[in-house]
C-alpha cells in the first residue's frame, strides 16, 4: 500500500452552496490566483508528483439535467436531487483536492435530428411523438404507428429515406434483443451549443479550480452526437453497427485505457439509473475482460448521484439500487462523500 500525505483540505471561501443550483461565470482570473495560492498555502503538489493515482470520473454533471428550470432534472425522491449531489460533489472535490490526480466529465451532447428526439419520427396524422411519455418499438414500426419522418432524411443520411427506415427498425429491435431499455422519445437537451449542455456553474468552478491548483489537464468526455445511436454509457453508444453490419459507432478505447492506469476510479454523476448505471455497466465488462479482481479500484459515491424519478409517472430508484447492488457484488465499493477516504475498504492511500 502506497501513502501519500496529503490531509483533507478545508472548503474555500469562494465556494457557496447555495448558489449551486443557479448559473453563473465562472471568474477564471480570479480562481487562477486563488487556486495557485491555495496550492502554496495548503502544500498541494502538482499531479504528475503523485505515488498514487486518484481519478474521478464525472457523468453529464450539466445544467440540462441538474437544475430544476432545465429540460431533463433529475430530481431524485428527494425532489432536488441532482442539486444536493452536487453541493457534496464540490465539497468532495474541495475536501480531497490534492488527492484527486485527474478529473474526467462526460459531457452529453446533442442536436436537434437525432433518434431519440421527437423531430425524428412523425405518425399518420403528421405528428411528433410526445417526448418522455413515447417509447419507440419494433411493433410500434412494423404497425405503422410511427415511422422516420422524411425531412430528417436529407440531413442524417444524405436523402436516403429507406436506408433510414432499415436503420431505425434494425436500431429499435437490436435494444430490445439485448435486454436494453427501448428507444424512449426525450425532449431535446444537452444541445450543443446551448447553455444546457454546460456544467453546473459551480462543478465547473471546482473542476478550473482542481486543474489550476494541480496542474492536472481536466479530461473533458464527448459522448451523445452520433444521430442513429443512443449514448447513455461513456464508453461505448447502445448500438455500434448498422442493419447492413457495417459500424455505426465504436467504443471509447481511449477511456478505458486512461482510466485502467489509475490506483482507484471514482465515480460520480447524473444520472444514477442512466447514464451513471449504464457506464458503471460497461467498465464492469472491461474489468472483467481484464482482470475482474479490478473491481476494487473502483469506488461510486452514492451520494452524489440519483436516479430519475417523475412522480406519478416513472420512477426508476428500484433498477438504480439494483444494478448498484450488482456492481458492489462485483467487488466495486459503495461509499459516501462524507466519509474520510482513508475509511473507505481498501483504498489505496492513507491520509496522514
Amino acid at each position: 500500500m502506497t501513502t501519500q500525505t496529503t490531509k483533507p483540505l478545508p472548503i474555500p471561501s469562494h465556494f457557496a452552496a447555495s448558489r449551486v443550483g443557479e448559473v453563473w461565470r465562472v471568474p477564471y482570473q480570479d480562481r487562477a490566483i486563488q487556486a495557485r495560492e491555495w496550492a502554496h498555502q495548503h502544500g498541494i503538489q502538482p499531479a504528475a508528483e503523485d505515488k498514487t493515482r486518484i481519478g474521478l470520473l464525472l457523468i453529464d454533471v450539466q445544467n440540462t439535467f441538474c437544475l430544476p428550470d432545465f429540460e431533463l432534472f433529475v430530481g431524485g425522491k428527494s425532489g432536488m436531487g441532482a442539486v444536493e449531489d452536487n453541493v457534496r460533489l464540490c465539497e468532495f472535490i474541495y475536501r480531497n483536492l490534492g488527492m484527486i490526480s485527474a478529473i474526467a466529465p462526460t459531457m452529453d451532447t446533442h442536436t436537434a435530428m437525432q433518434i431519440f428526439h421527437p423531430i425524428f419520427w412523425i405518425n399518420e396524422a403528421g405528428e411528433h411523438p410526445t417526448p418522455a411519455a413515447t417509447n419507440i418499438t419494433p411493433e410500434a414500426i412494423q404497425q405503422g404507428i410511427w415511422k422516420v419522418n422524411p425531412a430528417v432524411a436529407n440531413s442524417i443520411a444524405g436523402g436516403d429515406y429507406s436506408k433510414l427506415e432499415r436503420h431505425a427498425l434494425h436500431y429499435v429491435t437490436q435494444l430490445s434483443g439485448a435486454g436494453k431499455y427501448p428507444l424512449t422519445i426525450w425532449p431535446y437537451h444537452s444541445m450543443l451549443g446551448g447553455i444546457g449542455h454546460a456544467l453546473v456553474s459551480a462543478v465547473e468552478e471546482a473542476l478550473f479550480f482542481h486543474s489550476i491548483a494541480r496542474n492536472s489537464q481536466t479530461r473533458y468526455e464527448i459522448k451523445g452526437n452520433n444521430p442513429l445511436t443512443e449514448n447513455y454509457s461513456i464508453l461505448r453508444p447502445e448500438v455500434l453497427d448498422g442493419d447492413d453490419g457495417l459500424p455505426i459507432a465504436q467504443e471509447n478505447a481511449s477511456l478505458i485505457q486512461h482510466l485502467f492506469e489509475f490506483d482507484a476510479v471514482i465515480i460520480a454523476g447524473q444520472a444514477k439509473s442512466h447514464c451513471v448505471a449504464w457506464t458503471i455497466a460497461d467498465l464492469l465488462i472491461e474489468i472483467q475482460a481484464k482482470d475482474a479482481s479490478l473491481a476494487k479500484k473502483v469506488y461510486l459515491l452514492e451520494d452524489c448521484t440519483s436516479p430519475v424519478v417523475v412522480p406519478g409517472v416513472v420512477d426508476y430508484t428500484e433498477q438504480a439500487d439494483e444494478a448498484f447492488e450488482r456492481f458492489a457484488a462485483a467487488g466495486m465499493h459503495l461509499v459516501q462523500s462524507t466519509q474520510p477516504l482513508d475509511s473507505w475498504a481498501e483504498f489505496p492511500v492513507v491520509l496522514v
